[in-house]
């Protein structure tokens, strides 16, 4: 199955979620009003999460003066894939990653860090920006608060339901206790299972990410062996991101093997420089 097609049927399974727990609390008004509190919430993510974010991360916008060699290489990509040029911002930390932002492709930007700058090759780095460009180009941005919109409301539904559960724990009939009892295991399965959803489409645009971004470079091997060299990186140079962040960098951000793969944003790293490699024989 293609990651468009994946990422169309995971969303539409987060929809269901939304639906069965409204089933479960007996009534759609609080599942409009949850729905209508979350888009309320999430558009003004979608509107302004790039500022949030690039503040967060002390990211300065540079000029073509100032890095000239890292607009030269982001123009041939916007050359190669349509884009317009987007702005550009540079990360002072020694932690080698890079993220892209912004809510379509004319109001986008690409933030790399200073040890990214150090550690890759400019065929590397060429492979990092043009995996950066193709999340504008694929507008994950949208699919990610499209997500985020259904995952929130999904969370709100649960909490409003499990009070509802509470509430009615002490009723003497035995149909109203077990429907209290379903009522409350609805709403601690949704929140898990709309979190594993949310990181499966995470990983989905990752994979696309990947490939358009080495159809745009033209080599898919400079992405393989940017991979490589980041994932050993980071691991001794952790950067100190927030985990609501941490799926947007080109590589998991934080430290720690031992994090469960289920809940890690981003597909194995060993996994996503087999596939690249894999195109190569294409």
């Amino acid at each position: 199955m293609g990651n468009q097609m994946k990422t169309a049927l995971l969303l539409g399974v987060l929809t269901c979620l939304i639906v069965w727990i409204g089933n479960a609390a007996g009534g759609q008004n609080g599942m409009i009003i949850a729905l209508v509190f979350a888009l309320c919430m999430n558009l003004f993510s979608y509107w302004f999460s790039d500022k949030i974010v690039l503040s967060l991360y002390r990211a300065q916008q540079v000029s073509e003066s100032e890095a000239p060699d890292l607009y030269a290489i982001v123009r041939k990509l916007c050359s190669a894939s349509g884009l317009p040029l987007p702005r550009i911002y540079l990360i002072p930390s020694d932690s080698p990653n890079a993220f892209a932002t912004g809510r379509n492709p004319r109001h986008a930007a690409v933030a790399v860090t200073s040890g990214i700058l150090r550690l890759l090759t400019q065929d590397e780095l060429e492979g990092v920006l043009a995996h950066e460009l193709a999340h504008i180009h694929n507008r994950d941005i949208l699919i990610g608060t499209i997500a985020a919109v259904l995952a929130g409301a999904i969370t709100m539904l649960a909490n409003m339901l499990r009070w509802a559960a509470m509430f009615g724990a002490g009723a003497r009939d035995e149909d109203d206790q077990r429907s209290g009892i379903g009522m409350l295991i609805v709403s601690i399965i949704a929140p898990i299972a709309a979190l594993i959803i949310q990181l499966a489409i995470s990983r989905s645009r990752e994979y696309l990410a990947d490939e358009t971004g080495a159809r745009f470079a033209g080599n898919p091997l400079s992405l393989a062996s940017a991979l490589e060299k980041l994932s050993l990186a980071s691991e001794r140079i952790p950067l100190p991101a927030h985990p609501s962040t941490a799926h947007m960098f080109i590589v998991h951000p934080l430290s720690g093997k031992a994090l469960l793969n289920l809940f890690s944003t981003h597909p194995p790293v060993e996994d996503r420089i087999r596939r690249l490699r894999a195109m190569t024989a294409w």
